[in-house]
């Protein structure tokens, strides 16, 4: 049920999705906007691009925080009984007000970054198991290829899969979120796919680069 109260609580989820973590830690450690280098997004694996695991590591802890609470802000406030449907549906209208925060931030200008790691905390807060398994594929295909994008997308494809058999979903939202899920990381690596079937696209590095990063990334 839709309330005044809940428009305000989607409105904090997307408040906090919207904290645009490493443009902060790269103003204001680094005096570096990170979208000005690299593939010019604001996400860990640029942040990891430009400024190293140093910053790339708390970026993505805090981005994959923000989904992760986003969720567990509707558990807080709502007297739904755990898993059922009305729980779930109000956990994914909250997770979806925060990945439009982290895609669009109004505080930076709504320039954001591509949401791989606050979709992360959100399948964590929604189901460890599913997490766990997506997880495990975006491990594998990263150790095989050193692409995150390439590895962001065959999770995407496969988090359905793993909602609708693995999890036993019967919930009709939580499989729609699913699909959810893929098309938005196709529409947010359209460019990444673009340089991948041109064997254009970088792969991950972990030492710090600043001022040496080219634009083409």
């Amino acid at each position: 049920m839709i309330t005044p109260e809940n428009i305000l609580y989607v409105l904090i989820a997307y408040l906090m999705g919207s904290i645009p973590t490493s443009v902060w830690i790269g103003q204001y450690f680094y005096n570096i906007d990170v979208r000005e280098f690299g593939s010019g997004n604001s996400g860990a694996t640029n942040t990891f691009r430009v400024l190293g695991y140093k910053a790339g590591i708390p970026v993505l802890i805090i981005d994959v925080l923000k989904g992760w609470t986003s969720v567990k802000l509707a558990d807080f406030i709502s007297g739904f009984p755990a898993g059922s449907e009305q729980l779930v549906n109000l956990e994914l209208v909250f997770a979806v007000a925060a990945l439009m925060g982290h895609v669009f931030p109004v505080y930076v200008g709504f320039r954001g970054g591509k949401g791989v790691a606050t979709l992360l905390g959100i399948v964590l807060a929604l189901n460890t198991t599913a997490a766990l398994i997506s997880l495990g594929v975006f491990i594998v295909v990263f150790v095989a290829t050193k692409y995150v994008s390439l590895s962001s997308i065959i999770v995407s494809f496969a988090f359905p899969n793993v909602v609708i058999f693995a999890m036993d979903s019967r919930v009709p939202s939580m499989v729609i979120f699913s699909m959810f899920i893929t098309v938005i990381v196709l529409v947010r690596h359209q460019k990444n796919i673009e340089r991948l079937l041109s064997k254009r696209e970088s792969k991950i590095t972990f030492r710090k680069k600043t001022q040496s990063v080219e634009q083409s990334e």
